[in-house]
């Protein structure tokens, strides 16, 4: 049977993209990399999208203006964003929510602790697992065919336009002539020889938080054929999560949101960064390329025992001690200067009389570098408790330039019959840095306008 769109990748924004492009009565079909079993990408280890609204919506309370949410985006990447592209994502999440909800997507209230979303992020009942497997059911509903363990190989690139799509499945190679193309297939984070290159050495001690199969083969196939590309290869969704957590697909169960409680150290028991910098939500994802820069690419959180309920545990238990010293054993850290750090901390302390943990609170410490500039109240309740920190990398940045339409180019003009959405076109939006539940709002807004767009090509 000939397809009028072939989508690559089986994640939130292909299933965006591929139901988007069924309903407009392209006949479709998705090529999935990995097995059924683990299909979805890194959308399976999602919990929440971010989205713009004015007034309650669905789940979130209040209003969340465009305003707003542009300001705290530009905030995190530091300017280093396509505005306009942004606008669009923002300005689409608020459509976006009833569209879900619509295509079998159920959402909850926000979860508890210092993420604080309630009026930001719409939180997805049974997580990103759920969400996949409620667009599954709707696209294959929709005649949409899911072929799994498909690698695509190859795009062949000629005249302005996508020619022929060349895959793998079963040990044999199968070629496809569909009207229209829509690439979804995430970073390359996966191939750790591709991020050492970008990176250097320490790019080896990186975990990955999501799927091992986002390779980034269909990046590098359209970059050596002349696509334009956008992003920077060495800026990353990278988060600080648990040393203990496995090499691949450990997911959002191994984030450590205990930092801005905590005091971190490096493997010498040395203090690095302010801890208590900005909300979580907001500032989270520096914390993978701060471990990243630390020798072995390791740090250490360590907290006492009133601050162990305040924050999403992680799937591993901390690491616990009666002492400040016996802690530092356990992790392997000198226990001198361990006991000297957490000293001349909490010697710098000051009033904690208003420690609020869900906002900022300016509880801060006086004449200390770096500062602790809010929720710094002294480490002194045993137990005390300690987590091991190392970089975990969502996804990368570097990814296909595209327009207002998704679509993409080269130097010579847009390649006709090509599109691109979610995390392959990211770094089209995302210089650097990152906000939570950003991702699956780039992945959402971008599958469906790339649907749309490649349906209407095919027709």
């Amino acid at each position: 049977m000939p397809y009028d769109v072939v989508v690559i990748g089986g994640g939130n924004a292909a299933l965006c993209a591929a139901i988007t492009a069924a309903e407009a009565g392209a006949r479709v079909i998705i090529l999935e990399a990995a097995p059924r079993p683990y299909r979805g990408g890194n959308s399976r280890h999602t919990r929440n999208f971010r989205c713009m609204h004015h007034g309650p919506l669905g789940p979130l309370t209040d209003s969340y203006s465009e305003d707003e949410y542009i300001a705290d985006l530009l905030k995190v990447t530091g300017g280093k964003t396509d505005e306009a592209l942004a606008r669009i994502a923002i300005r689409g999440s608020e459509r976006a929510l009833p569209w879900m909800q619509a295509h079998g997507v159920h959402f909850q209230p926000s979860l508890s602790g210092t993420l604080s979303l309630g009026r930001t992020n719409a939180f997805f009942m049974g997580g990103g697992k759920a969400l996949v497997n409620a667009y599954y059911r709707t696209a294959e509903a929709l005649g949409v065919k899911v072929l799994y363990e498909a690698p695509v190989a190859h795009l062949s690139l000629a005249g302005g336009r996508i020619e022929e799509v060349v895959f793998e499945q079963m040990g044999q190679s199968h070629r496809l002539r569909p009207r229209s193309v829509i690439v979804a297939s995430g970073g390359f984070q996966a191939d750790t020889d591709w991020l050492a290159r970008a990176w250097g050495p320490a790019a080896k001690n990186f975990l990955i938080r999501g799927t091992p199969y986002n390779r980034g083969a269909v990046l590098a196939d359209l970059i050596e054929q002349g696509a334009e590309t956008v992003g920077d290869p060495t800026q990353c969704h990278a988060v600080a999560i648990d040393g203990r957590a496995p090499k691949f697909d450990g997911g959002i169960v191994t984030r450590l949101d205990c930092v801005p409680f905590s005091i971190v150290v490096n493997n010498s028991a040395q203090r690095f960064y302010d801890e208590g910098e900005d909300v979580w939500p907001k500032r989270y994802a520096i914390w993978g390329r701060l471990v990243a820069a630390q020798p072995g690419q390791v740090a250490y959180a360590i907290i006492d025992s009133r601050s162990l309920d305040l924050f999403m545990p992680s799937v591993f238990p901390p690491v616990s001690a009666n002492s400040i010293e016996e802690l530092a054993e356990k992790l392997g850290l000198p226990p001198a200067e361990l006991r000297a750090t957490v000293d001349g901390f909490n010697a710098n302390c000051g009033d904690t009389s208003g420690f609020r943990p869900t906002e900022l609170d300016g509880v801060a410490t006086n004449g200390i570098t770096p500062p602790k500039t809010n929720w710094a109240r002294p480490i002194t309740e045993p137990p005390f408790y300690g987590y091991s920190l190392r970089t975990g990398v969502t996804f990368t940045y570097l990814g296909l330039k595209v327009t207002a339409r998704a679509q993409c180019s080269t130097a010579d003009g847009p390649i006709e019959n090509l599109w691109a959405a979610g995390e392959t076109m990211a770094g089209s939006i995302l210089g650097q840095g990152y906000l939570a539940g950003f991702g699956m709002t780039i992945g959402t807004v971008f599958g469906r306008i790339a649907g749309k767009e490649a349906a209407a090509h095919a027709a």
